[in-house]
């Protein structure tokens, strides 16, 4: 019996059958190859940051160390203007049996690891027993050279604040067409130097930095949602470096980097199916636990069911249809007297798709919404006003989230394909297809530098590290639909997918799905080929 192990001899297999489309046997190197060998070239001549770890200074972050990272803003001058990345350090419990470092990664793109960091700990068991953990301000993001696009904070404030994503109507079409060239515009005027090196490969290679400066032989790495693309843009310019890459909510790196019009689309249809099943468990539920399956109306008018009648999925889709085609008709007064609240179709949308990645709070929190909506003047506009504020995201994610995408994504420069664009996806979701586009609506005035993002890195992506990268998703994501995770399987090689059956939200996290990722982070241990998990409870059990 051979001493290599089993999963090693059918990755070296897989491996073999999938070069030749890369490199020539015994050949020059291919453009592929010169490229990746340029950019980690470029990332090995920049000088090691040197950490000099205190104790953080702000109160939320006081269980911490923090420190500031210099790494180029430009690779193709690695001795040229630097920029400093916000670091955070969770010691490790457990010195004595500490394996190195664990870097984790904020999704978005636009996601800060100090904001997170705000929150508690990090990580937390046998995660934080024997690794270090390391979060950070990925470059572009909060206070490692936030992108800027406007000239202060107020002309940032009334600018998100007044955005109708997505429009409604022709008039509406207009104006955010106005408004998305005026982002384009700003981030041009004030972004500055760094805007031009936004790009994920840009990202990646600060990471490979910061592995140098802990002194790390390999990354040890874990990441969600966009940062499952960081990880991936990692493990394809350094796959030596990699000892083991967890992804969860994973991208297709692929089609988010050369066909994000896909991309796209797949994640509307992906969201559409979630609210299938948002408002499938809803009814199955009944109004005990789900505050929408209760009859709705205004005043005396009952929509759907009498008072004791069961409710059905195909009555709460009537509903839910009914709610948002009344607000794109224009503002919704929900309440009455001083306490009314008035609401748009576009903030509406937005919190609708996002409380879908959380099922434990953002479902029944999504139910209550929609019944409120729903009773309109007898509605009860504080509960309205706190769950949408609750989804809102910082005008500052929202400015790197735009500068970051566009810097990684291919989107046609016409403006004038993007309302066709619009009318095909909302034949695949006619709920979330124009939502999601309208946020990327601005990369179709993006400046991107006259040469190109001579950096960007678009595939292949196959992982050629010792270990395998594992893979985790939900079968039903609203956002990183499983299809896609299986698509990253596949364009790795490399990897293994664990499916959490009848897992729903954004997050595949639980009993099961940690124990795996200890496992396999602390000692390589890989799950079983087609290995799946079950959640922990379902939506509405509670």
């Amino acid at each position: 019996m051979s001493a290599v192990p089993s999963w090693k001899i059918v990755i070296a297999a897989a491996l073999a059958a999938a070069l030749p489309a890369v490199s020539g046997c015994g050949g020059p190197p291919s453009r592929h190859e010169s490229a990746v060998a340029e950019l980690a070239a470029q990332a090995d001549a920049a000088p090691t940051p040197l950490l000099e770890w205190a104790p953080c200074a702000e109160p939320k972050l006081n269980r911490f160390q923090c420190a500031t990272a210099q790494v180029p803003v430009d690779y193709a001058h690695p001795d040229g203007p630097t920029l400093g990345l916000a670091v955070v350090r969770q010691q490790a419990t457990d010195p004595q049996r500490r394996i190195g470092t664990l870097f984790s990664a904020v999704g978005g793109p636009g996601g800060s690891g100090l904001r997170w960091a705000e929150q508690g700990e990090l990580l937390g068991g046998e995660l934080a027993r024997r690794f270090d953990v390391i979060t950070f301000d990925q470059r572009g993001i909060g206070r490692s050279g936030q992108v800027r696009c406007f000239a202060d904070t107020e002309q940032q404030r009334r600018f998100w604040s007044g955005a109708l994503l997505p429009p409604a109507n022709p008039e509406q079409e207009r104006a955010a067409d106005a408004a998305s060239r005026e982002l384009a515009a700003g981030c041009a005027a004030h972004g500055g130097a760094l805007l031009g090196h936004l790009t994920t490969v840009d990202a990646a290679r600060d990471l490979d930095l910061l592995r140098r400066a802990v002194g790390d032989p390999q990354l040890t790495y874990e990441g969600g949602s966009y940062a499952s693309y960081l990880g991936q843009v990692y493990g394809a310019l350094f796959g030596d470096r990699v000892r083991a890459l967890h992804l969860a909510s994973v991208i297709d790196p692929d089609t988010y980097t050369n066909d994000t019009r896909s991309a796209v689309e797949n994640r509307a249809a992906g969201t559409e199916e979630v609210l299938g099943e948002f408002l499938r468990l809803c009814a199955d539920a009944g109004r005990e636990r789900c505050a929408f399956a209760a009859p709705g109306g205004q005043g005396d008018a009952v929509v759907s069911g009498g008072a004791g009648a069961p409710v059905r999925p195909a009555d709460l889709r009537t509903r839910n249809d009914a709610v948002l085609q009344r607000l794109r008709e224009g503002p919704l007064v929900v309440g009455a007297g001083e306490r009314a609240r008035t609401v748009t179709y576009a903030e509406v949308l937005s919190s609708h798709a996002l409380l879908l990645y959380d099922p434990e709070l953002g479902w029944p929190a999504l139910a209550q919404l929609l019944a409120e909506l729903e009773r309109g003047p007898a509605g009860n506009p504080d509960a309205v006003g706190e769950i949408l504020s609750a989804t809102g995201q910082s005008d500052g994610f929202l400015d790197s989230f735009t500068a970051i995408s566009c810097a990684d994504n291919t989107f046609p420069r016409d403006p004038g394909q993007w309302p066709g664009m619009a009318r095909d996806l909302a034949g695949v979701s006619p709920t979330y297809g124009a939502f999601w586009l309208s946020l990327l609506h601005a990369c179709a005035f993006w400046p991107s530098p006259p040469e190109g993002y001579a950096q960007r890195y678009t595939g292949p992506w196959i992982l050629r590290s010792d270990t395998p990268a594992v893979l985790v998703d939900n079968r039903f994501d609203p956002v990183t639909p499983l299809s896609g995770a299986r698509r990253a399987q596949q364009e790795l090689v490399n990897a293994r997918l664990v499916v959490v059956e009848d897992g729903y939200g954004h997050t595949p996290l639980n009993e099961c799905t940690r124990k795996l990722r200890e496992r396999y982070l602390i000692d390589l241990q890989l799950p079983a080929p087609g290995a799946t998990c079950r959640p922990d409870e379902l939506p509405f059990d509670r």
